[in-house]
C-alpha cells in the first residue's frame, strides 16, 4: 500500500511540472524570434535579455510563404522565407520580450525576426 501512494505522489509531482517545462519549450521553440503581437507601446518581439538582444539592433523580418505545388509529402521545402523588412529594439522589458519599430517593410504578427551577424 505505501508502495502505491509512493507512486502516486511521484506521479502528481511529475505531473505538476510539466506546465513550467512547456512554458519554457514554447518561448524556446515555438515563438523565440517571432513577432508575438502589439501593445500600447507597439509591436512586441519574442526576443530579450535571455537572448542576447541589446536596444538598437536591428533585426531582419521574414515571413513564411507556401511554396506553390509542394506539398509535405513531397522532396522538396513547403515554405520559403521571404524577407519583408527590418525592425529596430527600443525597449527590452524583460527576459523573453522586447518592443520595437518599423524602420522598413511590412512586418506582421507571427513574422519571424533574427539578428543579421556578419
Amino acid at each position: 500500500m505505501k508502495a502505491l501512494m509512493f507512486a502516486a505522489a511521484a506521479g502528481l509531482a511529475l505531473f505538476s511540472t510539466v506546465p513550467a517545462t512547456a512554458q519554457g519549450i514554447g518561448h524556446s521553440w515555438l515563438m523565440r524570434g517571432s513577432i508575438v503581437g502589439n501593445d500600447d507601446a507597439g509591436p512586441v518581439v519574442c526576443i530579450g535579455k535571455a537572448d542576447g538582444a541589446e536596444v538598437g539592433q536591428v533585426l531582419e523580418v521574414y515571413r513564411n510563404v507556401p511554396v506553390a505545388g509542394s506539398s509535405y509529402k513531397g522532396a522538396g521545402p513547403t515554405f520559403r522565407r521571404q524577407a519583408v523588412g527590418h525592425v529596430r529594439i527600443d525597449h527590452i522589458y524583460d527576459e523573453h520580450f522586447a518592443h520595437v519599430s518599423v524602420t522598413d517593410g511590412t512586418p506582421t504578427k507571427h513574422d519571424i525576426v533574427e539578428l543579421h551577424r556578419n
